[in-house]
């Protein structure tokens, strides 16, 4: 069986992770700093802090941000749930559109029918790795500022909307040569295990917000609210008379540790390969599959974008749902694992059960039904890439002609 997305971990990567463990300092610590500051470098952001997983990272800068209950904070209805749970944590409404039809991003347009005086975030989500159009994004927030209401010091500060991205898909991407990271005023990474680059579990908030903002500064905070509030880390601690601590106020448990950040040193630094291998598998499909008039390309590189090719978001034309998992289920039975690259919010039972419903966002049921996720991976080899292509070719022949 092929499987979807197994991580890569390579002998060096354990090597370095044994290095961590023998080293006695397994919690938050150099490796964790070195890795944030790499990012930084990485994504020509103005600074990065680590945290346990890509959720909590969304959750706490709505909180910084000052968002609550009462407020409302814009997100993609094709997305995982984690994007719209970071805002219902917060106690503010989730106020989903629809997408563009010739990607999986969220539609500029439909934003800005959606802005209230209400609306305090946006989240663009870059589905797959592909860049959102952020040009676009912005120019309908700074259209819409006139509705902006700031009900905190940091908001007024910013005047406007945040730009939030939810960028787990999306690292190593680039949007007008600039990297994923650094194309809003604030981005959110996944280091999950089945993410391009990974600690197994993890994430990192990258700052990037107007010069009025003392982004560094901004970072330091973020650095004590994901410990508990407490003003010194166990790294600190550990120097001479430092023992002694403040918790400055009630925070969070979110830090990342030197295990987690072990894995993604190396990933980093090894990262130049793993997304040329990917690009690779993504060409070796896109030619072949592009020879068949049912199969829809998904987008992947252009003159201003270039994914992360994180996910192979295909698109089957001219078929139903049920013809779609029946697909599936053909190509499961033939050896290959495949997946489907989301069930829109407003499906899943949670969402139906406030109020959401498929039928306002058609555009994104469409994508969904017709979609299968191809596995793409540093473990799948050219004969693995070559299967995957017949199976697929096969199994939709053998759904549709019946």
């Amino acid at each position: 069986m092929i499987p979807f997305s197994p991580p890569y971990i390579d002998d060096d990567i354990i090597n370095e992770v044994v290095d961590t463990l023998k080293s006695g300092w397994i919690t938050t610590g150099p490796k964790t700093k070195l890795f944030e500051k790499e990012i930084t470098d990485y994504c020509g952001c103005k600074s990065t802090v680590c945290v346990n997983s890509a959720t909590i990272g969304l959750e706490l800068v709505l909180k910084w941000f000052g968002v609550t209950a009462g407020d409302e904070v814009i997100i993609p209805a094709y997305t995982y749930c984690a994007t719209a749970n970071a805002v219902v944590h917060c106690g503010a409404k989730p106020v989903m559109v629809d997408i563009n039809k010739e990607d999986f991003n969220i539609n500029a347009e439909k934003i800005a029918d959606a802005i209230t005086s209400r609306t305090k975030v946006i989240i663009p989500v870059d589905i797959g790795g592909l860049p959102c159009d952020y040009d676009e994004i912005y120019n309908v927030v700074n259209q819409k500022k006139i509705l902006f209401k700031g009900s905190t010091e940091i908001q007024k500060q910013l005047g406007r909307i945040l730009i939030l991205s939810d960028a787990a898909h999306s690292f190593g991407a680039k949007y007008k040569g600039i990297i994923s990271g650094a194309l809003s005023d604030v981005t959110v990474f996944s280091f999950h295990a089945v993410k391009n680059l990974t600690t197994s579990e993890g994430g990192a908030i990258t700052f990037n917000l107007p010069e009025t903002f003392d982004n560094k500064a901004i970072c330091d905070f973020f650095t004590i609210l994901i410990l508990h509030g407490q003003n010194k880390d166990a790294l600190s601690r550990k120097k001479t008379s430092g023992w002694k601590y403040d918790v400055l106020f009630n925070g969070y448990k979110a830090n990342m540790t030197d295990v987690h950040a072990s894995i993604g040193l190396v990933q980093l630094k090894k990262y130049k390969y793993i997304i040329e291998r990917r690009q690779f598998i993504f060409k070796q499909y896109s030619d072949a599959l592009s020879l068949f008039p049912r199969f829809e390309i998904p987008i992947y590189k252009n003159y201003f974008i270039e994914s992360s090719y994180h996910l192979y978001l295909l698109r089957i034309l001219n078929i139903t749902e049920n013809m779609r998992d029946s697909i599936i289920e053909s190509i499961f039975n033939k050896g290959v694992s495949v997946n489907v690259h989301f069930q829109p919010l407003p499906m899943l039972t949670v969402f139906k059960n406030n109020g959401y419903s498929i039928n306002d966002f058609p555009v994104s049921y469409e994508a969904y039904s017709r979609e299968i996720s191809l596995p793409v991976h540093m473990n799948l080899s050219d004969s693995d890439v070559s299967k995957v292509i017949d199976v697929v070719f096969k199994s939709v022949h053998e759904i549709i002609n019946g």
